[in-house]
């Protein structure tokens, strides 16, 4: 039985989808791919999509859809669907996971970021670029808001990818943001900040590192709700939908 979220998935706001919005969109998808390959270490790639046949860790699907066509038969195939967790992120909100037995967990709208200059407005916090595996557990630290877990390893300390930190005056991680850069963009998740910090801090400082780390090149993610409100006052645009799916919600 799906749940009245997935019921209810084709109510989503019709959005008018151009040849370079449809650019964005595939080049956003590879990226958030290419980052949950990376922090999973699990899974592989076909034309239509990356999927592990093995459990992802928590916040991460078991795979994610890389074109508006990806067929849903194949897809499913290539995901454990009989341990519980199974989750598949549908980059274009195009499939109807309900008759597999899912049900729509969440979702979300594609964002991006023009390389224009970030606001003048500047950070409050120090921002820096994580280098070490003892500062990554302290980003991690901080994310989380516990212990933490290893979910983000050592070996994500590449040049492609990068790790943010806001810092107040005592050296705590207040605000940070993570990073990865994967052919014309930049995606950006794990936007956080400590309770405490306004989280207009987060982006503000996230944006002009960026910009500074890999200038010319856009900025693409997802967000929903208060984060998506947030990300648009820094200069994000909602380009598309997309859905994640969960079986047996």
């Amino acid at each position: 039985m799906t749940s009245p979220q997935a019921r209810a998935y084709g109510r989503l706001p019709h959005v008018i989808i151009t040849p370079d919005t449809e650019e964005l969109l595939r080049s956003a998808a590879r990226n958030n791919a290419e980052w949950c390959a990376a922090v999973t270490r699990e899974g592989g790639f076909t034309e239509t999509a990356w999927a592990s046949a093995r459990r992802t860790p928590p916040y991460y699907p078991d795979a994610v859809t890389l074109t508006r066509d990806a067929p849903a038969a194949a897809l499913l195939a290539a995901v454990d669907t009989a341990a519980p967790g199974c989750s598949v992120k549908d980059s274009f909100a195009a499939l109807d996971l309900g008759p597999a037995g899912f049900g729509v967990l969440f979702e979300a709208r594609w964002i991006h970021r023009a390389p224009v200059p970030p606001p003048a407005a500047a950070p409050s916090l120090r921002w820096t670029r994580v280098a070490t595996a003892e500062e990554l557990v302290a980003w991690e630290r901080a994310w989380d808001g516990e212990e933490s877990t290893g979910l983000f390893h050592p070996g994500l300390l590449a040049p492609e990818f990068a790790f943010l930190a806001g810092r107040d005056a005592d050296g705590r991680i207040l605000a940070g943001a993570a990073a990865n850069r994967t052919g014309p963009v930049v995606g950006i998740s794990n936007v956080f900040s400590a309770p405490g910090t306004p989280p207009d801090e987060a982006w503000t400082g996230a944006v002009a590192t960026l910009a500074a780390l890999w200038p010319g090149l856009p900025l693409v993610g997802y967000e929903s709700g208060d984060d998506l409100a947030t990300a648009t006052r820094h200069g994000f645009a909602p380009i598309g939908p997309l859905r994640v799916w969960l079986h047996g919600a």
